[in-house]
């Protein structure tokens, strides 16, 4: 009997198993569906039309081909949002069929005194053998270290012009970095000084290809004044500086202000630099400026930290000896007073036998020295060293035997010749009581040139005077011509030298030759300017024929000018065809006047409204033969 209530036991257990196993599955196949359910109504209302749901026990799978990887992720996170990160199956497929995007091709050159720096990528399919090649004959002995990499994508277009204006770059340039990118060169550079940096800026400004652009900044340290040095006169006809050095534009301001103040009229500059002896220089300038505008007549030298107050024969010695002695209190610590009160010398009684040494130096550079030495020892170097100043075949000597001469006749000789050689023509007289330098010059800085050279070799207490003119036209640079300039003395070459071509082509004859190379010699002296070649012809023929030839010919004078070595950047050629002409197509002077080769300045109102009369002053025009 007792078998009973266990079989009962066993099917009540059968049973409840079966039960709870029916209930699990309903449960899960809920979750199941609730959860797909779910998730495509969030899909659906984040717009993923595309994706599809379905379940795997509790994991949601997610199907479909979305359009980029973007919208891949935007869909996963939305699933994510309705049931667990983990439990969503990515199942997507990315249908993006647009081409990789091709990378920045760039490459940066750093250079110092120790090693040349390449880091970038280049293009495989470019010349990179024969660029780091060119990149190690520039280094010649410095080490380069090379952080280059390739990728396999099409070449840029001026990729080549920007690599050889880099390489040039760097070719002139010791302590530089250049930056080569797909259509621009920047260059960060030193210069050794003001004068390097300026024939930088325009070599590369006017070397840079027509294709690409260029970013150019290069600075100058300021120069180093050695010995630091400043003159100011005062004498009769005013006064006036020799020589002006500062240590900041602040000092300079305070300087100049200063000699205002004695009685200076004329504009002048300080120069700035390092060297100075004492942040106080300023402060002693002025000091000793303000001393010699009490005195009214002198000149006053600084040299480093010797300050050399020189006053006139006939200067009321208490009054000297006043404003010295006070100035001397007043001056920085760093630096010495030495007065001197000049002495009328002595006349002698024949004026005959007073010494003078007379160098002339004229406009062509030819040197004559006049006047007495006082050992054919000291004739033999006054020889060799204006020989080696100005050049054996420029000098002329006429110098005589003379034992009288004052102490120190031969330096004060030499050092007059190395001051007259910073000038483009002009006279140093030497006299037993001063040097007097006049001349002509084109560099700004030739005065101070000169005075700093005779305080050197003479002492601060040397007298000297200094009339010495700058001019405008002897100045390189001031000579150059601008855009409008340029064009217009192109203009007048052209009317007198005409551009001709073969009949009917784009060849240049003969004689046109000679032409367009005066043309380049005047491109030489223009500075970096738009100017468009263009191209006309008359109406004869077909209209396509004759833009085609205009084309061509304007390139053919273009090319022509590159090979005479013409450096504009700028200089363009382009075609009008008939499309502008100048006279009257239907008589045989107007179709002869209306073939012809234009030279322009572009600028935007050209651009715009692009100029059709020849006689404008930014027109140069050349005739040409027929079309035919």
């Amino acid at each position: 009997m007792r078998i009973i209530p266990v079989i009962l036991s066993a099917l009540a257990f059968a049973a409840a198993g079966v039960g709870a196993y029916f209930a699990a599955g309903l449960t899960v196949s809920w979750i199941e569906n609730s959860s797909a359910t779910a998730v495509e109504k969030r899909l659906a209302l984040e717009g993923f039309d595309w994706a599809s749901v379905q379940t795997d026990g509790l994991k949601v799978v997610l199907e479909g081909e979305a359009a980029s990887e973007a919208l891949r992720f935007k869909a996963l996170a939305a699933a994510g949002q309705i049931v667990e990160a983990a439990r969503v199956i990515d199942n997507f497929t990315i249908t993006d069929s647009r081409p990789p995007v091709a990378p920045k091709f760039s490459v940066e050159i750093l250079r110092n005194d120790k090693s040349i720096s390449l880091i970038g990528l280049l293009p495989t399919k470019a010349d990179n053998a024969n660029f780091k090649d060119r990149v190690a004959r520039i280094a010649g002995d410095l080490p380069v270290a090379d952080f280059l990499e390739t990728a396999d994508y099409p070449v840029p277009d001026a990729w080549s012009s920007v690599i050889s204006y880099g390489l040039l770059a760097l070719e002139r340039l010791e302590h530089s970095k250049i930056s080569i990118g797909e259509t621009q060169v920047t260059i960060e550079a030193i210069g050794e000084s003001d004068a390097q940096k300026s024939k930088l800026l325009e070599e590369l400004t006017r070397r840079t290809p027509a294709d690409i652009t260029s970013k150019i900044g290069i600075s100058a340290p300021r120069p180093v004044i050695t010995p630091f040095t400043l003159r100011f006169r005062i004498t009769a006809d005013g006064a006036s500086f020799d020589a002006c050095s500062a240590d900041s534009p602040e000092a300079a301001v305070q300087i100049l202000a200063a000699a205002k103040a004695a009685g200076l009229a004329e504009e002048a500059i300080c120069r700035q630099g390092l060297g100075v002896p004492s942040p106080l220089w300023s402060k002693a300038a002025t000091q000793a400026i303000a001393a010699l505008a009490k005195l009214g007549s002198g000149s006053v030298t600084l040299s480093d930290a010797d300050v050399t107050l020189t006053a006139p024969a006939g200067t009321d010695p208490t009054l000297f000896d006043t404003i010295t002695s006070r100035l001397d209190g007043d001056l920085p610590e760093v630096f010495a007073l030495n007065p001197i009160l000049l002495v009328a010398p002595e006349t002698p009684e024949d004026d005959a036998a007073i010494p003078e040494m007379v160098a002339t130096l004229s406009p062509e550079g030819q040197v004559q020295i006049r006047g007495p030495v006082i050992s054919p020892r000291a004739q033999r170097t006054l020889q060799t060293f204006a020989y080696a100043v100005f050049g054996s075949e420029d000098v002329y000597l006429s110098t005589k035997l003379q034992d009288n001469l004052p102490e120190g006749w031969m330096v004060r000789s030499l050092a007059s010749l190395a001051g007259l050689s910073k000038l483009n023509s002009g006279i140093a007289t030497v006299s037993p009581n001063a040097i007097d330098i006049t001349g002509l010059t084109g560099r700004r800085s030739a005065k101070t040139d000169i005075a700093q050279i005779l305080i050197d070799r003479l002492g601060d207490g040397a007298e000297f005077e200094l009339e010495v003119t700058y001019l405008e036209e002897l100045d390189p640079l001031a000579r150059m011509l601008n855009g409008a300039e340029c064009v217009a003395e192109i203009t007048d070459l052209a009317s007198q030298n005409k551009i001709k071509f073969e009949p009917g082509s784009a060849t240049l004859d003969g004689d046109s030759r000679d032409t367009v190379q005066a043309i380049a010699e005047v491109f030489e002296r223009c500075l970096e300017a738009p100017i468009e070649i263009g191209g006309h012809t008359d109406s004869q023929g077909r209209e396509e024929m004759n833009l085609n030839l205009s084309k061509g010919r304007a390139e053919a004078v273009l090319t022509a000018l590159r090979g005479a070595r013409v450096k504009l950047k700028s200089l363009t050629a382009e075609g009008y065809g008939e499309t502008q002409p100048i006279a009257d197509n239907g008589t045989e002077e107007g179709r002869e006047a209306n073939r012809r080769i234009e030279f322009r300045l572009v600028t935007p109102a050209t651009l715009e409204a692009p100029e059709t009369q020849s006689e404008t002053s930014d027109t140069a025009t050349a005739e040409e033969t027929s079309n035919e």
